[in-house]
Order: C-alpha cells, then sequence, then structure tokens
C-alpha cells in the first residue's frame, strides 16, 4: 500500500471519529429535527436559515458528506492500487477489501440516517445509525492500520465484543431517556439492585456492562503485557471518571458529550490495539 494511501485511510477514520461525537450533540441539544423531516435537504432547501439548532444538525449532515467523499475515494483508491500492475522490481502491497467493506457501511449509515430522520428519531434506528457508526470507524482504523501477520488473540476479541455492547447499551441509555434515571455512583440511586421502571434497568445494565469491561481490560493488559492494552486501560478509567462526574453534577450536557468522545476514543483503542 502506499503512503498516499495510508494517510486518506487515516484521515476517513478521524472525519468518521468527529461525525460521532457530532451527532452525539444533535442528540444532546435535540437539534435531531433542525432540518424538519427533509433529507437530503434540510427543511426543503439547500442553503436553510441558520438558527441554532438547525445550524447544528446541518453542520452533522455537512461532516457526513466530507466522511462520504472520503470513504468514497478511498474504495476507488483501493480498487486502482489492487488492478495496476505493479512497478518493475518492486514488491506491493496490495490492499485488501476493507476499503469496500467501509464503503458498503457508510452505504447502511446514509440510508439508516435517511430513515432516521423520516420516521422522526425513533430509539432503533438512532442506536443502529450509532452502531453502524462505530463498525465504520473500526473498519477504517484496521484498513489504516495495514495488513498484520498476527491473528487478534480471543482475549483482544471478547474485550472488542464488550465494549461494542457497552457502546450500544450506552445509545439505549440516552435515546430512551434513561441517562438520569439512576443518579449518584458507583451505585444507582444509592442501590445495588434498582427497583424502579425500565429506565433504571437499562441504565443499570449499561452501568454494569462498563463496570465488567473495565475489570476486563485490566486483566487483559495484565495477561498480554501490551503497550496499546494499557492505553485503553487509561482511556476507560477516563472514561468512569467521566461517567461519575457526569452523574454527580446532574448529566450536565458538557459532561455528555465528553462522555460520548471518550467512549468513542475507547472504542478506537480497543480496535486498534486488538489489531
Amino acid at each position: 500500500m502506499t503512503r498516499r494511501f495510508t494517510r486518506l485511510a487515516w484521515l476517513a477514520a478521524a472525519c468518521t471519529y468527529l461525525l460521532i461525537v457530532l451527532g452525539a450533540i444533535v442528540r444532546i441539544t435535540g437539534s435531531g429535527l433542525g432540518c424538519g423531516e427533509h433529507w437530503p435537504l434540510c427543511n426543503g432547501r439547500l442553503l436553510p436559515p441558520l438558527d441554532l439548532p438547525t445550524l447544528i444538525e446541518y453542520g452533522h449532515r455537512l461532516a457526513a458528506a466530507a466522511v462520504s467523499v472520503l470513504v468514497g475515494a478511498l474504495a476507488a483508491y483501493a480498487w486502482w492500487l489492487r488492478h495496476r500492475p505493479p512497478p518493475p522490481s518492486t514488491t506491493l502491497h496490495r490492499p485488501g477489501v476493507g476499503a469496500y467493506v467501509a464503503l458498503g457501511l457508510l452505504i447502511v449509515q446514509v440510508l439508516l440516517g435517511a430513515v432516521t430522520v423520516k420516521l422522526q428519531l425513533p430509539p432503533w434506528t438512532v442506536i443502529l445509525h450509532l452502531g453502524t457508526a462505530m463498525l465504520l470507524l473500526a473498519t477504517l482504523l484496521v484498513v489504516a492500520r495495514g495488513p498484520t501477520s498476527v491473528p487478534p488473540l480471543r482475549a483482544g476479541l471478547t474485550a472488542l465484543a464488550l465494549g461494542f455492547v457497552t457502546v450500544l447499551f450506552g445509545a439505549l441509555t440516552a435515546n430512551l431517556g434513561a441517562a438520569s434515571a439512576c443518579l449518584g455512583f458507583p451505585l444507582c440511586n444509592g442501590e445495588f439492585i434498582p427497583a424502579g421502571n425500565y429506565l433504571q434497568h437499562v441504565h443499570w445494565t449499561h452501568r454494569l456492562l462498563a463496570y465488567a469491561l473495565a475489570g476486563y481490560v485490566v486483566w487483559w493488559a495484565l495477561r498480554t503485557k501490551q503497550r496499546g492494552a494499557w492505553y485503553v486501560v487509561g482511556l476507560v478509567a477516563l472514561q468512569v471518571a467521566v461517567a461519575a462526574a457526569m452523574l454527580l453534577l446532574g448529566v450536565p450536557r458538557l459532561l455528555q458529550a465528553t462522555h460520548v468522545a471518550v467512549g468513542t476514543a475507547v472504542w478506537a483503542g480497543l480496535v486498534l490495539a486488538v489489531w
């Protein structure tokens, strides 16, 4: 693979990370319908009047357009590298199919975004939208890292799966409005087993998964002694601290956005450490 291809993959991954964070800001500020039910236009116009909710949602759509261009260019570049004749007396490492997988995930992501807007933000589509974005980010990171001769260990794949499920339950907690159902830390309203409604149970399940992930990545780092695994431990510790502050301070918007940003960084760190 060429350096340009690798740099393009890293750029696409970085923009996808920013897109995920910006999508969280759209949700946190209640700007999901800032462009109405129109898609791909915004309130029926290419350049709508930019009040704050519309500006946030429109900025998210522009960022999604930028990611689409980058992922499309990456897939086209991969196809060209795979089909061009190799230079004389040169060993050419051709890219794998990861760029094509990223393009397929992008198409699914765009369609889910359209469905989410048309159906006025039902939680299940928002969660699928985020889950697909996380898979897209993971695929781009794997493409950027390039081929490896060492297969992922089972312990690492388990950490990756646990991290993904934790992210999805976090999205479910946020989109059901259950973020404030369990206040206090580390217990849920001072109880180990909350006796309230289903929102508390959803929130508590997300927290238990997060605690399990924290314990597991520490064990994984101690077992493998990989530097990347210890980086993940640091990110998970930061995420737990952000979550604790968010809950103790009454779930302020800034800490909600920070929670998503650090959580996405945990997911990215897991992907890079495993591969």
